[in-house]
């Protein structure tokens, strides 16, 4: 994070905001040149500080009406039988999010289904098909009040002004 400058995290804001900003907006807003902000988004992405560049679709739109919590329980915590279902869970195209969680609950999944058949065809393949799984706990989002991958970079900026 010390590596970072201002400029850096201004230009990772606005390409957080529009991943499609024009450089020529970029260096208007930070003050550097339209070279200079080209150099350091490809030292951005070089350093993986910039991990991918993607459009965020609609669920929606494209079919998928049903957003679902589920906390999954493991019988046994072998690191083996972890990663197994860890690797499952990041498979299935129907797993936005998988989380490796403390607490009562082993992992934290968030599933898109078309529709009840669907999410019953997703737990069978993840679940009950998985003699490790103790249980599951799924709760279905009622509304998305807020999806965001988004980094609070202006608040990073702001403790650096301090």
């Amino acid at each position: 994070m010390s590596e970072l400058t201002a400029s850096d995290l201004a230009i990772l804001r606005m390409l957080q905001d529009n991943a499609r900003e024009k450089l020529e907006n970029i260096a208007c807003e930070t003050g550097l040149s339209v070279a200079t902000v080209q150099r350091r988004i490809r030292s951005l992405r070089d350093k993986e500080v910039i991990q991918r560049e993607t459009t965020v679709v609609r669920p929606e739109a494209v079919g998928y009406t049903m957003t679902f919590l589920v906390l999954v329980e493991m019988e046994r915590e072998r690191i083996d039988q972890v990663d197994a279902f860890r690797r499952r869970a990041q498979a299935d195209p129907q797993v936005q999010q998988c989380y490796y969680i403390t607490g009562e609950a082993d992992f934290a999944l968030i599933v898109l289904s078309r529709d009840m058949e669907d999410f019953e065809r997703l737990t069978h393949r993840l679940f009950f098909e998985d003699a490790n799984i103790k249980r599951f706990r799924t709760s279905v989002v009622m509304k998305r009040c807020k999806s965001s991958s988004e980094i609070p970079l202006a608040i990073l900026a702001a403790a650096g002004d301090a």
